[in-house]
């Protein structure tokens, strides 16, 4: 036994892992005691002896700390992103060695002290998220130097003092994992419930309100399972883990679980945790059609593309951060509300914003053309450019951009929304909105993710010609004007007693 303890504080010293007296008992009750006796069904047949499998006193590969196996030549895929400043070399160090045995070249059985090898009952399957293989392109970038990322501010400052340190602030595999430690699960060096581990190094800007940190939701078991490699409950407690994934991501690029972008949101947000539905209102008639891919496009949305000029795609993130976003009540425009809180924009005037400071500004990235020719979006409405719509240049225009012009607005206020006056604001989403939103008194999600109506409208808006008035045909104008005053000609009056005006207007059957 004394033996036994002094090879594993070696190998804890060499690959800078603290050795206390609980890791030194730990690593028996773990999946990595790899002996005849460990608790896994990945085991040996018959060898007795636990840290034979890494280390040995003689004979070992001798540029890694007594290690018991041979490191063979192998090309490995790095990861990479367009977000990430660093260059990730071919791993080396303590990273090497935990490959040995994780990227499946070298059967687990094969040490360099045993003759023949050691027979065990079977290898680690492709199939396990323990099996890293040589692909690491959506695995967590490991054997560089934190340095090389720096300056950055969604990185802390500094090398985190309290995670094993090498030389020059390399990062690698031992800095989150200790190989002879389960305390926390899956060999890690600290809790990373609430993502305690992750936000050692990552300082997103806008987590400490965001509802992905502060969420108490529970998944309500229909569905897929929003956190099948976790054993926390809430989306609190999972933190980053909601939508990443460190290991055989599935979303190379950021590490995200899922390669379709949508589908990240979608393990909530379809009716399993979040309060709404979002993908029952994505599957209306009317919707953004989150998915889009344009021909010869990626269909992702990338943090480092330039706001001006999106284009083909339409993904959850172009409108949502989900590292910032949160819920909040009701707002008044142009105030940005919570879920839109740290998007990116384009102005009025067709400069880029990295932060967006009014909700039209979101909205302009793909609505408005910089170059008509190639449109991002099919119109429903055929228009140049839909800046030009809301310019406060104009003579008359909705008060998206700007307070309107007009203050004698006799038809405001209507009975549905009696604060509205001719100095009020709106939002893109006053009009288009879902049709069950909070707003009309439904119970669904605010916002223009889906409607019945044409083109995501909050109310039905008829404009086919021919249609005969009523306040049901136009609900979406009557919610802020008052039909009373709009069929009394009030706002737009008849001339010389001849047929006009509003009622005029309506009454001919005009959309």
């Amino acid at each position: 036994m004394r033996h036994l303890r002094i090879a594993i504080v070696v190998g804890l010293a060499a690959l800078g892992v603290p050795a206390g007296a609980g890791a030194v008992v730990d690593i028996f009750s773990t999946k990595h005691n790899l002996s005849v006796s460990g608790p896994g069904d990945i085991k040996a047949l018959s060898e007795t002896r636990v840290c034979v499998f890494c280390h040995t006193p003689h004979n070992a590969t001798p540029q890694t700390p007594l290690w018991n196996r041979e490191l063979k030549p192998v090309n490995y895929v790095t990861y990479s992103s367009s977000t990430l400043t660093a260059t990730i070399p071919q791993p080396t160090g303590p990273t090497r060695l935990c490959l040995s045995c994780h990227d499946g070249t070298v059967a687990l059985g094969q040490v360099l002290s045993v003759p023949g090898g050691i027979a065990m009952t079977m290898e680690l399957p492709n199939t396990r998220t323990t099996f890293i293989g040589t692909n690491l392109a959506n695995d967590h970038p490991v054997s560089f130097s934190y340095q090389d990322s720096l300056p950055n501010n969604e990185l802390a400052p500094a090398f985190p003092a309290d995670l094993a340190r090498y030389a020059n602030d390399f990062i690698h595999c031992t800095t989150c994992h200790d190989p002879h430690d389960n305390t926390y699960g899956k060999f890690l060096v600290a809790d990373n419930r609430y993502s305690g581990l992750c936000v050692r190094c990552h300082r997103k800007q806008g987590w400490t309100l965001a509802s992905h940190r502060t969420a108490t939701a529970t998944w309500n078991n229909s569905g897929v399972d929003p956190w099948p490699h976790t054993p926390w409950t809430t989306v609190a407690e999972n933190g980053c883990e909601n939508c990443h994934a460190p290991h055989n991501a599935g979303g190379p690029e950021r590490l995200l679980n899922f390669l379709r972008e949508e589908d990240n949101c979608y393990t909530c947000h379809a009716g399993t945790v979040a309060t709404k539905n979002i993908l029952a209102e994505i599957s209306k008639m009317s919707s953004h059609p989150v998915g889009m891919v344009s021909a010869g496009q990626s269909g992702a949305h990338d943090p480092a593309e330039s706001p001006v000029g999106v284009s083909g795609h339409v993904e959850c993130v172009d409108c949502h951060n989900p590292h910032a976003a949160f819920a909040t009540a009701n707002t008044t425009p142009p105030q940005l509300p919570g879920p839109l809180t740290l998007v990116s924009g384009e102005d009025q005037f067709g400069g880029g914003v990295a932060v967006a400071n009014f909700e039209y500004e979101i909205c302009l990235k793909c609505h408005a053309e910089t170059n008509p020719a190639t449109p991002v979006v099919t119109r429903y409405i055929a228009e140049p450019d839909i800046r030009r719509e809301f310019d406060p240049l104009n003579p008359s225009f909705h008060p998206v951009v700007a307070t309107g012009k007009n203050l004698d607005m006799p038809s405001l206020p209507s009975v549905e929304e009696p604060t509205l006056s001719a100095t009020s604001r709106l939002y893109c989403s006053s009009c288009h909105d879902a049709d069950d939103s909070p707003a009309v008194g439904g119970a669904g999600a605010r916002g223009p993710h889906g409607s019945i109506y044409t083109p995501i409208l909050r109310q039905r808006y008829d404009t086919a010609d021919g249609n005969v008035e009523s306040y049901a045909a136009y609900a979406l104008c009557y919610r802020c004007h008052d039909r009373n005053s709009i069929l009394a000609n009030v706002s737009f009056q008849q001339r010389g007693g001849r047929r006009g005006g509003h009622s005029g207007h309506l009454g001919g059957g005009m959309g």
